[in-house]
């Protein structure tokens, strides 16, 4: 088993309050930001996508500041979206299952619970379909049609090194992801916990199934990872700050993840 290098890979941009990022925030605070990323793990035997960002037109109707379409923040580091063969969804939230359909080659990865989900009961109720595309979600049950995804019923590996974990909470079927790095295992926490903030000091995102399933699955995801440190949030503007660009042109765009955090920034 081979190290992964992994990556998040910055596409957009967006100005939040407190309020929108933590339970009982301050509604006035306007000084939160979120990011959103693509991300990459490779090694010499395999490359795996994780999350394809949100389409242009979903970003458009959501005003949602695109700085790069996502297929062309992974080409800058040498991966061509359509020869990816693995491509694992961590929910399907609207800015972690758009573009898709440009990983033509890819089978897609997702939990039991989130598919069952997104087309179930909950979707009549608009606090939690708000964050679906319909024709997104739709789009993804055809790839299921045509034999590309492949579901997994809780924890599973999806390559020697590479495990997807049940969560919850933020969604019924959200999967955090671990990977094997040169500096031991690191957990990519995705929408468990958006900023560093919500595991680090108990305050949960509002957009959410079960306050209780997110709480455990901090618990889960730091007894995952080889040091508390290598939980990496999903959309925290830090990771760019905590770790070091692959080559300088890609400062602010890309970070390595598989090395150690810095404690000066």
């Amino acid at each position: 088993m081979g190290p992964y290098e992994v990556y998040a890979i910055k596409y957009a941009t967006l100005a939040r309050t407190a309020a929108e990022n933590f339970i009982g925030g301050d509604p006035h605070d306007t000084s939160m930001w979120l990011d959103y990323y693509v991300w990459l793990a490779r090694n010499a035997a395999r490359t795996v996508v994780i999350d394809t960002g949100f389409s242009a037109s979903a970003g458009r109707r959501r005003k949602r500041e695109c700085l790069r379409p996502p297929v062309e923040g992974l080409k800058l580091l040498g991966v061509d979206a359509g020869e990816v063969r693995d491509v694992i969804i961590t929910h399907l939230h609207y800015d972690h299952v758009g573009n898709f359909d440009q990983f033509p080659q890819a089978t897609f990865h997702l939990q039991d619970l989130e598919m069952s989900y997104a087309t179930g009961r909950h979707m009549s109720v608009g606090h939690f379909a708000y964050a679906y595309e319909v024709e997104e979600v739709v789009g993804m049950v055809r790839r299921v049609y045509q034999g590309r995804v492949t579901f997994h019923d809780g924890d599973a590996e999806i390559a020697p090194g590479l495990t997807v974990h049940h969560v919850g909470g933020h969604t019924l079927g959200l999967q955090s992801v671990r990977v094997w790095t040169r500096f031991g295992w690191i957990v990519l926490a995705f929408d468990a916990s958006h900023c560093y903030a919500n595991m680090e000091e108990g305050r949960p995102l509002p957009i959410v199934v079960d306050v209780a399933k997110m709480a455990d699955g901090w618990r889960k995801l730091r007894a995952l990872a080889s040091a508390p440190q290598h939980v990496v949030p999903g959309h925290d503007p830090l990771v760019m700050q905590r770790y070091r660009a692959p080559r300088p042109d890609l400062e602010g765009v890309a970070a390595r993840l598989d090395d150690e955090p810095l404690s000066d920034r």
